[in-house]
């Protein structure tokens, strides 16, 4: 388990610290939006509690899951503290949790028991983060806390300026997940100042008091997995894929690095076609509309999230393929969203695979940290800041036709 901890935490740094070149340029191509892929989920990094260093373990192994598939989930859920963090033997300063803190405003929300929540959400037009949403909402409405949610659109220097409105209308936390972490670094040591408490979810917010998260690249290679399995058993090795990536978000680059790397290592006979960056079902089908009809020979179509490959579904059922050349057509995603569980449901569905890594629950859990915070009336800094890790569990169609259901679905 501290094998696996260890991986989890260098991966997921890193990720984040790509972020530091800014999110708001779109990759034209995979070699473009490659980061160095040597930088993997395999490098040696020392363990949170006593920073020593141990070899982590290959994020893809095949074993049984929600039911009839065969991969298995390949990281667990964890807490561990945010000292002594590493990344090949070098120590992490850029991306940490708050050094200092305020606890007045936590003090007062304990004796008032008002408690307003801001959330900051890169775009709602993806259906992982409204299921982060309606978690958060769920046990905030249980509490009595009032929450305002507001979408980022994408746009940076909105996302900035909707962190310091929350700052100045008198939140008691913020929970978001960052667009790009370095432009909130100023802002959270503001609201570390005021008390006012950050819960960072997905990639790492700076400065934070609290995180719930996932390593980028391994998530990849979790994915990746599922297209190596339905390649190497249903075309003989050699499909043609395309990736739908979220390039144009510099801390998920490595997601898209840990399929294609997957897919490259485990299937050398596929052709990787193309990689895009397309992150909502309008962007997805768009790109699945240009790549196969300049590759028609395209059988493969998997993306780093479930919004992508949702469009990229009905741009194929658009092309009026034959019988035969469906039943072998992979489509699949990750965050085994509502929407992308109601598609495996269709009759005659290529929808074929996501990976749970349950939002809902995890936007329970940022609303149940706070809530700790102020019953214990102190802010978490240094080495009480804890990083907390979700499970990323391969759901396959097989699984949703014999019942399951992600957690918080209607």
């Amino acid at each position: 388990m501290k094998k696996l901890v260890s991986m989890l935490l260098v991966g997921c740094i890193a990720g984040s610290l790509a972020g530091c070149g800014g999110a708001a340029s779109s990759a034209s191509s995979a070699s473009n939006a490659k980061a160095d892929s040597n930088t993997s989920a395999a490098s040696t990094a020392s363990t949170a509690e006593a920073a020593s260093s141990s070899s982590s373990e290959n994020a893809v192994s095949s074993s049984s899951s929600a039911g009839s598939s065969e991969t298995e989930a390949v990281a667990s859920s964890s807490t561990t503290s945010t000292s002594g963090l590493a990344q090949n033997g070098t120590e992490l300063t850029d991306v940490k949790g708050a050094v200092t803190g305020n606890d007045d405003v936590l003090k007062a929300a304990k004796e008032s028991g008002k408690v307003k929540i801001g959330v900051s959400i890169p775009q709602l037009a993806n259906p992982y983060f409204v299921s982060v949403e309606k978690g958060i909402q769920n046990i905030a409405d249980e509490n009595g806390y009032e929450v305002t949610v507001v979408d980022a659109k994408y746009d940076v220097a909105k996302q900035v300026s909707d962190f310091e409105n929350f700052m100045n209308q008198g939140v008691t936390a913020v929970i978001a997940c960052p667009i790009d972490s370095n432009a909130l670094e100023d802002v959270t040591k503001q609201m570390n100042d005021k008390g006012i408490a950050v819960i960072s979810f997905a990639q790492l917010v700076p400065n934070a008091n609290a995180y719930f998260t996932g390593d980028e690249y391994t998530y990849g290679t979790v994915i990746g997995s599922n297209v190596v399995k339905w390649i190497n058993e249903k075309l003989d090795g050699k499909g043609n894929v395309l990736i739908i990536s979220q390039d144009n978000v510099e801390s998920v680059v490595q997601r898209g690095n840990g399929i294609e790397d997957t897919i490259k290592k485990n299937c050398p006979d596929a052709v990787i076609v193309d990689r895009q960056a397309g992150d909502n079902p309008e962007s997805g089908m768009k790109i699945a509309e240009n790549v196969m009809q300049a590759h028609p020979e395209v059988n493969v179509i998997v993306g780093n999230n479930d919004a992508g490959p949702l469009g990229a579904v009905e741009a194929v059922n658009a092309m009026n393929l034959d019988q035969e050349t469906r039943d072998k057509f992979f489509v699949g995603g990750a965050d085994a969203t509502p929407e992308a569980i109601a598609k495996m449901k269709e009759d005659g569905s290529i929808y074929r695979a996501t990976v749970d890594i349950t939002p809902y629950a995890t936007g329970q859990n940022c609303v149940k940290a706070l809530k700790d915070m102020i019953d214990a009336g102190k802010m978490p800094t240094g080495t009480d800041v804890k990083i907390n890790y979700w499970d990323m569990v391969p759901v396959w169609q097989d699984d949703v036709l014999n019942g399951w259901e992600p957690e918080g679905s209607d």
